[in-house]
């Protein structure tokens, strides 16, 4: 039988920056990488080295320059900027340092903003019990109609993941995820990803300077003057 396909799979990704009159700014200099389904895996590396840059292109929330970005065999740089959206929202988690919840709202209605924008009614009339179980899940189910400003660092961390998993994306996108917390919540956060990527199934790629957080995922890559190494 052939070998699955990867999940993800980036040939000679570029990301320059240019300015008029400015000497354009190359941050990746031609990123190939392959991410199977199911994987758990860690970019590491320097301040400025273009992690989040990466991260970001990965997650259709900028273009590469060059290259070619793909998802299950589709050609994301070809998608126009409606399409990508719809992508994104259906296919992939974002979970960032900032959780970014809404202050008004309470803990359920922060996880159920993604299914707004879902055009499968299937999708979007179970969410109400999925967002409960995934809450449940993280141990937050006590706190459905508290607010993030009644929440810890941590809990409205999980919060954040949850929301990032309400519309069951393929791919879950971490940028940072343990860096505003304290060394106990940020140790409970990583066990949480560990454990949604091994029950739930969802492929993980996290960015972070943590060495406990990246100790964790199955494979590690360092990134280094805008190209992706073994550690």
């Amino acid at each position: 039988m052939p070998a699955a396909e990867p999940l993800l799979q980036l040939e000679d990704v570029t990301r320059r920056f240019e300015s008029p009159g400015v000497t354009p700014v190359i941050v990746l200099g031609g990123v190939s990488l392959e991410v199977e389904r199911g994987e758990s895996l860690a970019i590491v590396g320097p301040s400025g080295s273009g992690k989040s840059t990466l991260l970001h292109l990965i997650g259709t929330l900028d273009r590469p320059t060059g290259g070619h970005i793909r998802f299950g065999g589709q050609d994301l740089t070809a998608l126009n900027e409606r399409e990508l959206a719809a992508f994104r929202n259906r296919q992939i988690g974002l979970v960032f340092q900032a959780h970014h919840l809404l202050p008004q709202c309470t803990v359920l209605e922060n996880v159920l903003v993604p299914t707004l924008a879902t055009p499968n009614e299937v999708l979007r009339d179970g969410a109400p019990g999925r967002a409960r179980r995934l809450l449940e899940r993280v141990g937050l189910g006590a706190r459905l109609e508290h607010r993030p400003g009644q929440l810890s660092g941590g809990e409205r961390q999980r919060v954040a993941v949850v929301r990032a998993l309400i519309n069951e994306p393929q791919l879950l996108l971490a940028d940072e995820p343990t860096g505003a917390l304290d060394h106990a919540a940020a140790e409970q956060l990583g066990q949480l990803l560990v454990e949604l990527n091994r029950d739930v199934g969802v492929t993980l790629v996290v960015v972070t300077h943590s060495p406990q957080l990246a100790a964790r995922m199955g494979r590690t890559l360092v990134l280094r003057d805008g190209r992706l190494q073994s550690q």
